[in-house]
């Protein structure tokens, strides 16, 4: 029999269904497990990466990151760790197929209902290919639930009465797993380094302009907001670098932007090579965030 039996696709912010595999058991337990579920999706922005949900025959287990959540039914046999793999290889797998914004501007259910087919091909693997060939994934899974053991529901505790939860459901605040992203590159600290230079020095030239201006005179507080603006600019490039941020290339552009027109905007206190310096390491780190992408999944993990 298989162990797991359904699987979904959702948005996390408000639980629309994105995809979903086609498979349906008629029986009554798991029509009602399923009407569970999509409340239960409804809800995914309240808990962290990753929970379970036990009934009496079967589970449901989600995981989340970012803007997707992957869920699926399982038979209660099925060992947690070979659920969360399965999710997280769903999760990379989707994420792979369609962009962030693609996922942000779904606005019916089952937009991307041709994903059913990767859905079956790796409900299939999971469900049908020997666990000992997937002992290193489900090891490293296995070692993550015992380091962050995942929230647990029952699962009438998803059932919801007059649009109120009826159970006391722990309210967990901890952030969902991170995104992982590809090493830094030596190119990529250089720019950090000379992002952090043009940021202190923007600050220091900001505040004695700003020390100044409020003894003598106001006219200054363009060429104030020129020093500061991108100053916080310069600092925001070196976050989107580290982190994962949705939306990244809209806020890069942004970024890039502020600290452009502020410079041209110094003209006449800073001279063209300071300007075209600052200019250059804005270009060279928004290049450097654009190309840092996602890591690839681990390949002992997939299909």
């Amino acid at each position: 029999m298989s162990m797991i039996l359904f699987a979904c696709v959702v948005r996390v912010r408000d639980g629309l269904p994105l995809s979903a595999s086609t498979d349906f058991y008629h029986t009554q337990d798991f029509l009602e497990c399923r009407r569970r579920l999509k409340t239960l999706g409804l809800r995914l922005a309240r808990y962290p990466g990753r929970g379970s949900a036990e009934g009496r025959d079967f589970s449901i287990h989600f995981s989340s990151s970012g803007d997707v959540a992957c869920m699926a039914i399982c038979s209660r046999q099925c060992p947690a760790a070979m659920a969360f793999c399965f999710l997280e290889t769903l999760w990379w797998e989707f994420t792979a197929s369609y962009d962030s914004t693609c996922i942000g501007l779904a606005s019916r259910p089952y937009a991307f209902l041709e994903f059913d087919s990767i859905i079956q091909k790796i409900k299939w693997h999971f469900n049908y290919v020997s666990s000992s060939q997937m002992k290193s994934s489900l090891e490293k899974i296995q070692e993550e639930l015992e380091f962050q053991p995942p929230v647990v529901l029952t699962v009438e505790d998803t059932d919801v009465a007059n649009g109120m939860m009826n159970g006391h459901l722990p309210m967990h605040l901890e952030p969902a797993p991170n995104f992982r992203m590809e090493p830094v590159t030596a190119l990529g600290i250089l720019s950090l380094i000379l992002n952090i230079m043009c940021a202190a020095l923007n600050l220091i030239r900001g505040v004695h302009l700003a020390e100044h201006s409020l003894q003598v005179a106001q006219e200054e507080i363009g060429n104030i907001l020129a020093f500061l603006i991108p100053f916080v600019a310069c600092i925001f490039q070196c976050y989107l670098y580290l982190f994962y941020s949705p939306a990244r290339t809209m806020k890069v552009v942004l970024m890039l932007l502020f600290i452009c027109l502020g410079n041209v905007y110094l003209h006449g206190l800073r001279n063209l090579w300071q300007i075209l310096f600052h200019i250059g390491v804005a270009f060279l780190s928004s290049h450097q965030i654009l190309t840092r992408q996602l890591q690839e999944k681990q390949s002992d993990c997939g299909v």
